[in-house]
């Protein structure tokens, strides 16, 4: 059965927009418990360990490759597991989860963007304008159907940061297509060991500011969480999503993120249901659907 899902790519960029949404919820719910750094730090850490026990022969079947393409192996090492969620973590310390949801939605196109400045790869005009139909949606969902809300928003330091973060993953999601050709495990092993190495330095330095640590409860289900959900399944479903379809054709599901966060919050924190809700699910999957029919399918190398 998980051999299927992992040869389904659109329900695999869905879970993976799920697992995310809970990732920022949690994000901010751990606010004031576990600094950021440290949160990143445990969650590649644990994930890394979590997933050793299944990638160690992958890992070790493709160690010549990864020799040999070391240099983008770090980019994506540094781009996506370094950087990208320790900003994210920073960032939601200090703004709202309106703001955040809102700076997030501008994923596709960042995606895109690099995507074009890296590959070469284009938009086309009914891909920009299924985009353009999501991010409506998602507009529609963030606003509650009031378009003041929107001009009243106040910006940040927190949301410089959420900024900062998607263009990263702007970068990382776009330098996917020069992956090289490895296991999906292996290709997974060699980014989340690396970027938790690389995060190691800044972990020490927070650590001897004294950033204060509390772990209760609530800190240790999310670290559980952060570990498992958004790392090692997210990451994985992700990239084998992007190897099927293209970054092109995967980025507008980072616009499910608002839906399922918001749809999170009515099931879990007793929110009421809108009729803004429906319509800005209505729009966003609409425009998911017609930028993902009208991007180009390019498949990404598999096996060495």
């Amino acid at each position: 059965m998980f051999r299927r899902l992992l040869d389904a790519p659109y329900l695999l960029l869905s879970l993976v927009s799920l697992f995310w949404a809970g990732n920022i919820v949690l994000g901010r719910h751990a606010a004031g418990h576990v600094p950021p750094v440290t949160l990143a730090w445990l969650r590649w850490v644990l994930a890394f360990l979590i997933l050793l026990p299944f990638a160690w022969r992958a890992i070790r079947n493709d160690w010549p490759v990864a020799l040999r393409h070391w240099k983008v192996l770090a980019v994506l090492a540094f781009t996506g597991i370094t950087l990208f969620n320790t900003m994210a973590y920073h960032a939601v310390q200090f703004t709202p989860a309106l703001n955040a949801l809102l700076i997030q939605s501008i994923g596709p196109l960042l995606i895109a963007f690099w995507s074009f400045v890296l590959n070469g790869d284009r938009l086309s005009a009914g891909q920009a304008g299924g985009i353009a139909l999501s991010l409506m949606g998602v507009l529609t969902i963030i606003s509650r159907g009031d378009p003041d809300v929107l001009l009243r928003i106040e910006f940040n330091r927190g949301d410089l940061w959420m900024i900062a973060a998607m263009v990263v993953y702007g970068i990382y999601s776009s330098m996917l297509a020069r992956r090289p050709a490895m296991s999906q495990l292996g290709f997974l092993g060699f980014t989340l060991g690396p970027g938790a190495l690389l995060l190691t330095p800044l972990f020490i330095a927070e650590r001897a500011v004294g950033a204060p640590i509390i772990f209760d409860l609530r800190s240790l289900a999310v670290i559980a969480y952060v570990a498992i959900f958004p790392s090692v399944l997210a990451y994985l479903f992700f990239n084998r999503g992007v190897q099927l379809v293209g970054p092109n054709r995967a980025a507008p599901f980072f616009h499910l993120m608002p839906v399922f966060g918001s749809a999170l919050a009515i099931l879990f924190l007793g929110e009421t249901p809108h009729l803004y809700h429906a319509a800005g699910y209505a729009l966003v999957l609409s425009g998911v659907f017609i930028a993902t029919i009208f991007a180009p399918r390019k498949p990404l190398p598999t096996q060495a």
